[in-house]
């Protein structure tokens, strides 16, 4: 056999191998589950309760304001309002509530609300340096993430905060023990609190 002859096997071997790996590891990373929709790892709850987030004509997803759990003062006027906190049967708790603009001028979002994690700052607006406080178990929770390390609450919201508006939005975490009744929440800027768990 001549030495251009193995060359030649050798590039064609090297080339159909190549090929096999780009396509497994295609089929193996890909996010597409074949419904068409991507698949972002992330988990979600479904219920039916009535304290449950409810859809507005708009699309977007409102929390039950009927009840409030706590009120959290911030800078310059602005409000965190927390309307819910429920456990999931997947070992979530989800924060519902909003942030409520009661000042008269426009209200510029910290860069710190999203957190100091690199990979979940480059995703942009979010609440990622939200943390819950289990002081009956001393122990902290930390908004979860997905995959992507994206993180599970409220992203992109408006910025600034308009002045008499308000901005709806959500943080998950894991659940802490159902022994625990009560959970403080900490967010940069506001007042620390305790908050009860439905």
């Amino acid at each position: 056999m001549s030495i251009r002859h193995v060359r030649t096997t050798r590039r064609a071997g090297a080339a159909a191998l190549l090929a096999a790996a780009l396509a497994f590891s295609l089929t193996a990373c890909g996010g597409d589950d074949g419904t068409g929709k991507e698949n972002t790892g992330s988990s979600s709850s479904s219920g039916t309760g009535k304290d449950q987030p409810s859809k507005g004509g708009d699309g977007k997803t409102y929390p039950d304001k009927s009840k409030v759990l706590g009120t959290f003062k911030g800078p310059k006027g602005v409000d965190l309002i927390v309307y819910g906190a429920k456990r999931d049967s997947g070992g979530f708790l989800t924060i519902s509530g909003e942030f409520k603009n009661t000042g008269t001028e426009d209200f510029t979002v910290p860069i710190g609300w999203q957190g100091l994690e690199q990979d979940v700052a480059m995703h942009g607006r979010s609440l990622g340096a939200m943390t819950l406080v289990d002081s009956k178990e001393k122990k902290r929770y930390y908004v979860l993430r997905d995959t992507d390390n994206r993180p599970l609450t409220t992203t992109d919201y408006a910025d600034p905060i308009k002045a008499n508006t308000s901005v709806e939005i959500f943080a998950q975490f894991p659940a802490p023990p159902t022994s625990t009744t009560e959970i403080g929440i900490q967010f940069p800027g506001f007042a620390t609190g305790t908050i009860e768990i439905s």
